[in-house]
């Protein structure tokens, strides 16, 4: 709208090089006419430069602003039309292949430790989802080959979106504790199996999160407090900790279902030749010490430390 109101200036102060086939007369209606025919470059020719000033001022002046303005046009048409489409066309081609992915609710610091965590420990950047509100973070996410979509996570039909009843899990990290809690209460109501972690940071709203339908409820001010702790009472406990939760270190924290060789065996005797820990069978936690750990059944879920295939190729 700037650009074209200078050229109705230029045109109006300008107005004697010009030449009305009608009526002979240049008014302040034909100046706004004549310029929106001009810089459109429709060009009916009732109205026209006649002296060689306003033709150069046509040439040298109001052309390139026509560019500009065309430019303009063009750049509003993709972001709104083209673009629109592309984004609709390339996300209903993602949903089609989603199932069996992990979708990230917040790119934040939690969610992007995250997502990195995950493609270091082996998940396809393809099979992971992030959904955020900042294009910044979406970029970023893009940036590890994610696929990403700017939309907001307490809406249903956006979760709908990104397939999050047929998702493998959910992390939620929407950087406030109500917002995340908001996320999982709708998550839960859309895929009431789908297991769901979620970040807070406020030790009262770690029983609401639960109630809310999270599987897991991590609070990062907690398990820093734990690792100070742990550093008091050793020096080498709290890498120790830190090492069992990255990838990155000497050894790995996993849990996965029982393999078929091993049922009936004890849980010191893992196929893997990890360090049991413990076992998850329905509704029981069994530890390495209790009864029931002396023989695996179907169906348990267990908990072991394995070393990282950096370290295990030293051995």
């Amino acid at each position: 709208m700037m650009l074209v109101m200078v050229v109705v200036m230029i045109h109006w102060l300008d107005r004697g090089g010009l030449q009305d086939n009608h009526d002979g007369h240049v008014s302040f209606t034909d100046v706004v006419y004549f310029t929106m025919i001009s810089i459109t470059t429709t060009g009916f020719g009732d109205i026209a430069p006649v002296t060689d000033r306003a033709r150069m001022v046509e040439a040298i002046i109001v052309t390139p602003i026509r560019f500009i303005v065309i430019f303009i046009f063009v750049g509003a048409a993709y972001n709104f039309i083209i673009k629109y489409s592309w984004e609709k066309w390339r996300m209903a081609r993602i949903q089609e292949k989603l199932s069996d992915h992990v979708v990230v609710l917040g790119f934040g610091v939690s969610g992007s430790e995250a997502v990195n965590e995950l493609i270091q420990r082996g998940t396809e950047p393809a099979d992971i989802v992030v959904m955020d509100t900042r294009t910044e973070r979406l970029n970023e996410a893009e940036a590890l080959g994610c696929n990403v979509i700017r939309a907001d996570a307490t809406r249903d039909e956006h979760l709908h979106a990104v397939r999050i009843s047929r998702a493998r899990t959910v992390l939620v990290s929407a950087g406030r504790d109500d917002s995340s809690i908001l996320i999982v209460l709708t998550v839960r109501h859309l895929a009431p199996n789908v297991p769901i972690s979620v970040v807070v940071r406020a030790a009262d709203n770690e029983l609401l999160a639960h109630q809310a339908g999270a599987n897991n409820v991590i609070n990062p001010v907690r398990f820093a407090g734990q690792l100070l702790a742990g550093s008091a009472q050793g020096a080498h406990l709290a890498e120790y900790l830190a090492d069992l939760a990255s990838v990155g270190g000497r050894v790995e924290l996993v849990e996965r279902p029982v393999l078929p060789e091993e049922i009936g065996r004890p849980l010191t005797r893992l196929a893997t030749g990890g360090q049991g820990l413990r076992i998850h069978r329905r509704h029981e936690v069994i530890g390495f010490w209790e009864p029931g750990s002396e023989a695996l059944q179907e169906g348990d879920t267990i908990v072991e430390i394995i070393p990282t295939p950096e370290t295990a190729g030293k051995a």
